[in-house]
């Protein structure tokens, strides 16, 4: 969408407000948001350890965030069309705080996986509209350095989420990887409705169906994965009936957006092969990279015995490395296109997660170890830097802020499936009763994760956008020069 219509209804997009404020109040609150995606991977066996649960129960911890972030993602930029950026900016940040105390106070863990789920849905109404927001707040000169900040801050997420969540829980308790967002969000609420202009976008119709139905039909897939990783087997009807079920509402999902007056996602957009390619190479990169996350921090800490700060630690070599490699692959994109860098990023990070398959044993050194963290780091630094720009030159520019909210969506419903399927290979070869047991498992997961990574490499091969759209964007087909619109501004990455 382009941005002088993200103002639309709200005036002048910014007027009267700091640019400085905006980024600074719309960058902490992605990063709060990102932060919660992995800073609860390192602090799993300690809730399992005093809440209690089984493997089922720690996916959940997981997945309850992840699938609700997902599936109502662009549900949440819609509410904010009609309704207001920023009112909508901030009741989502609200409800991600009230969240955060309410998983931090869950006496069981039930309640932390409801809560979890109520954390992600804050979430889904925040990140969309926190980079629109950001985008009609900062004039177009300014635009570049302000995105560039958010991304940093994004970047910073990912890589701080193992470590302060180690961190965290083995100096205080894991109650305060929950307890970091209030006062966070309770200030950040106050100076959005002074710091930031209100806003609404032209197309107020909310494809509340569409929700529903691509909500349960998920739910139903992931549910009957996580399921049959417990005793219940592939043939329970509590596996089959509600993977059938998810099945069934994901095609009357695609049936129901093929004939919207105002679909959420438009399908005729998948006829774009690379849109398509994009779309499904990120949700297979996020199957693999999340699966192998899941089990990677409880490796280190349920059989290697290591701390939750130690583990954090040493998850650095990967997660880390996307700030120091992102500017490399950036320049790299520029010279050669973002369609190689990606296929090549993916494909180092698969290579990486085959040789942790080949070298894995109870006892393995963490030198032994580390070329996987470096190829894994290094690949998915190479990934994301050309990503957003690859997603814009894949469509039109009236389809941009579609495509981007597509793509941030499948990569979360990627990370849900992937921790879902991962461990179901692992529970199916192995288990926790012996360090033997774990690996026995946890090298099958790893060839799949491999498996997944490498075949995203293939699929982006084939994100070369039609000619139309070349001619229209005025760029090379895997270009990463930034697009613009016709006021000359960067596109933001939602509705």
């Amino acid at each position: 969408m382009s941005t002088d219509k993200v103002a639309a209804g709200g005036g002048a997009a910014g007027a009267g407000k700091s640019p400085g404020t905006a980024t600074l109040i719309t960058g902490l609150t992605a990063f709060m948001a990102g932060l919660d995606n992995l800073v609860v991977v390192t602090a799993l066996p300690t809730i399992r350890e005093k809440l209690g649960g089984s493997l089922e129960d720690l996916e959940w911890t997981v997945n309850a965030y992840t699938l609700s972030f997902a599936v109502l993602m662009m549900f949440g930029a819609a509410l904010g069309d009609r309704f207001g950026r920023r009112r909508m900016f901030i009741a989502g940040l609200l409800l991600f705080t009230a969240a955060s105390a309410a998983a931090a106070l869950a006496p069981g863990i039930g309640e932390l996986i409801a809560a979890r789920a109520v954390q992600g849905a804050g979430a889904a109404i925040v990140m969309p509209l926190s980079l629109t927001l950001l985008t009609s707040a900062v004039p177009a000169a300014k635009r570049g350095a302000a995105l560039g900040i958010y991304g940093a801050l994004n970047g910073l997420a990912i890589a701080g989420g193992p470590l302060v969540g180690g961190v965290v829980v083995q100096h205080m308790s894991w109650q305060w990887i929950f307890w970091i967002n209030v006062p966070v969000g309770l200030l950040l609420a106050p100076l959005a409705w002074r710091g930031l202009a209100e806003s609404r976008g032209p197309n107020n119709r909310l494809d509340l169906p569409g929700t529903i139905l691509v909500s349960l039909g998920i739910l139903g897939l992931v549910y009957g994965l996580i399921r049959a990783n417990g005793h219940d087997g592939w043939g329970a009807p509590l596996v089959v009936g509600p993977l059938v079920a998810g099945v069934v509402l994901v095609a009357v999902f695609v049936q129901w957006e093929r004939r919207s007056r105002a679909p959420m996602l438009p399908m005729g957009m998948f006829r774009n092969r690379a849109f398509s390619a994009v779309n499904a190479g990120g949700l297979l990169m996020s199957v693999g990279m999340y699966g192998v996350v899941f089990l990677i921090t409880q490796f280190m800490q349920t059989i290697q015995h290591m701390s939750p700060t130690e583990a954090g630690v040493r998850m650095l070599a990967w997660t880390a490395m996307p700030l120091l490699v992102a500017p490399v692959a950036g320049i790299m994109s520029d010279r050669i296109g973002g369609r190689p860098v990606v296929a090549f990023g993916l494909a180092l990070m698969a290579a990486g997660f085959a040789y942790w398959a080949v070298v894995m044993s109870p006892d393995v050194s963490y030198v032994a170890q580390l070329p996987g963290y470096l190829l894994g780091g290094v690949g998915i630094a190479c990934f994301f830097a050309p990503l957003l720009n690859l997603t814009m030159s894949s469509v039109a520019v009236s389809e941009q802020g579609i495509a981007s909210g597509s793509t941030s969506a499948t990569r979360e419903l990627g990370a849900a499936l992937g921790v879902a399927a991962l461990a179901s290979v692992f529970t199916h070869n192995g288990g926790y009763a012996s360090g033997q047991d774990f690996v026995d498992g946890f090298v099958p997961a790893l060839w799949v994760g491999a498996a997944a990574v490498a075949l995203a490499a293939v699929v982006m091969l084939f994100a070369t956008p039609p000619a139309g759209v070349r001619e229209q964007l005025g760029a090379e087909p895997d270009s990463a020069e930034p697009v613009r619109d016709e006021v000359g501004s960067t596109p933001s990455a939602t509705r």
